[in-house]
C-alpha cells in the first residue's frame, strides 16, 4: 500500500492485515466489528500486527474514534438545540 493515511471503514473486522501498510504510515480504523471467535470488539485493521510495524500512529479499538464521535455527536445536538432555540424566540418576537 503506498498510502500515507489510511481510513478504513470496510465493515471487517481485521479485513487489512499489518503487511499492507506503509512504514511512517498513520491510520484511522473507523470499523466496529465483533470478533466472531472472542465477542470482543475489533477494528478494520490488525491492529497487532500494525503495532508490530513502523508506523507513525493508529487509532485502537475500541476506544479511538468513538469517543470522538459521540463528542461531536453532542456537540451538533448542542448547536442544533440552540439555533432552534433561536429561531423561535425570533419568531415570537424576542
Amino acid at each position: 500500500m503506498q498510502a500515507d493515511i489510511l481510513v478504513s471503514a470496510t465493515g471487517k473486522g481485521h479485513f487489512i492485515p499489518g503487511s499492507w501498510l506503509k512504514s511512517g504510515s498513520v491510520i484511522v480504523d473507523v470499523g466496529i466489528n465483533v470478533c466472531q471467535k472472542t465477542g470482543s470488539l475489533i477494528g478494520d485493521v490488525c491492529y497487532q500486527e500494525a503495532i508490530g510495524r513502523d508506523i507513525a500512529a493508529i487509532t485502537p479499538v475500541p476506544g479511538g474514534i468513538g469517543p470522538l464521535t459521540v463528542a461531536m455527536l453532542m456537540e451538533n445536538t448542542v448547536n442544533a438545540t440552540e439555533e432552534s432555540i433561536k429561531k423561535n424566540l425570533h419568531h415570537v418576537g424576542f
